[in-house]
């Protein structure tokens, strides 16, 4: 038995079982404001929750939407920001050399709360759902090796390594900044993006393969016409392939450019086929989003319908699509459309009482 499975009390997360087994309603208002509530309520902690429990919902992405949780994912979001402002305006030397020492605590404050928190998440991931995480030792191992404990871990580490080894402070000011990345954990947009390039690699790869190929073939054709006339601009294949980059991503800089009539004509040629090339993992990246966020969909849609398949929908039922739209990314709104669209198509629930007509969409507390 794993420690996840020793904790005691109960978890937050699940409500009591005879709540859990209780239809929320036939009403399309219930069936909605339970699964999709556009207010949401604050739950009060259990009896008996271990104190690791509740600091693991607490660091939890708006776990429940809890006021100390939402208090928790606003602080940090503000801190990052405020952290990355920070190392703008210290790029600029009036401000940093008035500023100095203001910076300085900042930054030592900063670090201490990142540290504090990097420490809370490695002992309280064992509290997480996820079956790999379970185990005390290796489970918090694993955690170590997962992209948010990577960039958590990179946030704080520039300040620890200047007391182990001389560093340009210039360039630890810079090392910063990765601070930012910090808050991918809080933007459901990142998530889907960072599964997109998982999912997509083959296709991102096959794409940056050809652009390579066609980079080596423009350099070295670009070399082959201009060398003779231009011997200091493009003295050698790779100083060539500068101007290879800048033509294939159509920017142009204009500090290196052909003057033969070959080479204008390749050039020219280069740059029109430039513009789909580069255009080709730019559109592999749009309908890669577009298509996740219709997967994203069709999942929760899928989720609905099972729960109201049987045409009632338990408070454990609507807790789980709650959950489940959190993971997803899907907005409240979104969701009461899909529920709305749900309950009305497929599913063919009454509007009305089919023996004395009294029509279930009102509320009953109106008269």
């Amino acid at each position: 038995m794993t420690d996840f499975d020793r904790r005691e009390g109960p978890d937050r997360r699940k409500s009591p079982v005879q709540d859990r087994n209780k239809s929320v309603g036939r009403r399309e208002n219930d069936i909605l404001d339970a699964v999709a509530p556009l207010e949401p309520s604050f739950k009060a902690q259990g009896h008996n929750q271990t104190t690791r429990n509740r600091i693991f919902e607490i660091m939890e992405v708006g776990s429940q939407k809890d006021v100390i949780s939402r208090a928790f994912d606003i602080f940090i979001i503000c801190l990052i920001s405020l952290n990355v402002l920070a190392v703008i305006l210290e790029s600029v030397v009036s401000i940093h050399k008035e500023w100095f020492l203001e910076f300085e605590y900042f930054d030592r404050f900063s670090v201490f709360i990142f540290t504090i928190e990097l420490l809370m998440r490695i002992w309280t991931v064992i509290e997480s759902p996820d079956p790999k995480f379970s185990h005390p030792i290796w489970g918090r191992v694993r955690y170590l090796f997962t992209l948010n404990a990577l960039v958590d871990i990179l946030a704080i580490l520039p300040f620890y390594l200047s007391f182990l080894m001389t560093l340009d402070l210039r360039f630890m000011r810079v090392l910063r900044l990765l601070r930012v990345f910090k808050l991918t954990r809080y933007s459901s947009a990142m998530s889907i993006m960072l599964t997109v390039l998982r999912q997509e690699a083959r296709a991102f790869g096959a794409a940056l393969f050809v652009l390579l190929l066609l980079m080596i073939f423009s350099a070295s054709m670009i070399f082959l016409f201009e060398h003779k006339a231009q011997p200091d601009v493009f003295s050698n294949i790779p100083n060539s392939m500068w101007w290879a980059v800048i033509t294939l991503t159509t920017v142009g800089f204009g500090d290196a450019y052909p003057i033969t009539p070959m080479g204008k004509l390749f050039g020219a040629m280069i740059s029109i086929i430039g513009i789909g090339m580069v255009a080709l993992p730019a559109g592999i990246l749009a309908s890669a989003f577009s298509e996740q966020l219709h997967i994203r969909r069709e999942k929760y849609r899928d989720q609905v319908n099972d729960a109201l398949s049987d045409g009632i929908l338990t408070h454990g039922e609507a807790e789980q699509l709650r959950k489940i739209q959190e993971d997803l990314g899907i907005s409240v709104e979104e969701a009461r459309n899909i529920l709305h669209h749900s309950v009305k198509g497929k599913l063919h629930f009454y509007t009305h009482c089919p023996h004395c007509g009294e029509n279930l969409q009102k509320d009953p507390s109106k008269p």
